[in-house]
């Protein structure tokens, strides 16, 4: 018996990197083009998915490299998940180095999580590039208004249930679980945001559309000549003027974007620059979908106070 007991225990040292091997190869391969639908996606399919995202937080999603290693990502995953609305176009020539049928254009592993998202700031006139970076389907900046979520994880309940049927309740449930946090940290955010409805602010990039119009505040000017166009001075200029008349006390900066000339612009005006979260992970602490938020609702709420 004595002698049997070690057997066991080297069968088992053996046996068990197999069982995660095996439980590792059961999930579902899911690959986001943002880590905001990373996020949402973990929250959706919890233990049942694996998933990666091809932009990191404090990257500039509109500008991704395409590099061979997004390929290899996508040439393994089993279901690709991308914003839409043009944010994250250039998914698609890693798509198409990647060679995997699963995620192609029309295929049931590709995932749109714009569907039936109500779109802002759709142009009404024809867009060429002398207007910038304006998006001719609308602004796709919509995933970190957190009124938005509950379509967004249908979208992905959904892709996840057309690649594993068996488990849609499980997904489900897991949805509803999150909206109902959701719900209890929307209560918070909507407190915070109350008094200062109607408050004005400037941006560095018209990014911000979704989150100012859902708590009630109003974007005012961009840093921005036009969208993706750096200003000229004689823009600040006008910027800074529109602060100080309007009492405008804040500038909103992406993790990117070029703080020092923000921060310049703030002293001149009387004002301050305060970087937000443009998507999970994009400052320290906003490494889930609701701490994103929690980050930006309360550095909106102390800087405008």
């Amino acid at each position: 018996m004595r002698r049997a007991i070690p057997i066991l225990l080297a069968l088992c040292a053996l046996i068990a990197p197999l069982v995660l091997a095996v439980s590792a190869a059961d999930k579902i391969r899911v690959v986001t083009t943002i880590p905001d639908l990373k996020a949402l996606t973990e929250e959706v399919g919890a233990k049942l998915v694996d998933v990666e995202s091809l932009a990191r937080g404090t990257q500039n999603a509109h500008e991704l490299e395409v590099r061979p290693s997004l390929m290899l990502k996508l040439r393994r995953a089993d279901i690709l998940i991308e914003n839409g609305l043009d944010l994250d176009s250039w998914a698609e020539v890693a798509v198409q180095g990647a060679n995997n049928s699963k995620i192609v254009r029309g295929a049931p592993g590709r995932v749109d999580v714009s569907r039936g998202i109500q779109v802002l700031d759709v142009p009404g006139t024809r867009v060429d590039r002398s207007m910038g970076d304006v998006h001719p389907l609308g602004n796709p900046h919509y995933s970190l208004d957190p009124g938005m979520a509950p379509i967004i994880t249908q979208n992905i309940a959904d892709g996840l249930a057309r690649f594993a049927p068996e488990h849609r309740a499980t997904f489900e449930k897991n949805r509803q679980a999150f909206l109902a946090r959701l719900d209890e940290a929307m209560a918070r955010w909507t407190k915070a945001l109350e008094p200062l409805k109607g408050a004005k602010v400037v941006v560095y990039h018209p990014q911000w559309i979704y989150i100012l119009h859902r708590f009630g505040l109003n974007q005012a000017a961009a840093l921005e000549d036009r969208p993706g166009i750096p200003a000229s001075p004689a823009h600040l200029t006008r910027v800074i003027r529109q602060m100080k008349e309007e009492r405008i006390k804040v500038i909103i900066v992406e993790p990117w974007n070029d703080l020092k000339l923000a921060t310049r612009v703030a002293d001149e005006a009387g004002a301050r620059a305060v970087v937000l979260a443009s998507m999970v992970g994009g400052v320290k602490g906003a490494d889930s979908y609701i701490a994103a938020i929690d980050h930006n609702v309360n550095a909106l709420a102390q800087a405008l106070r």
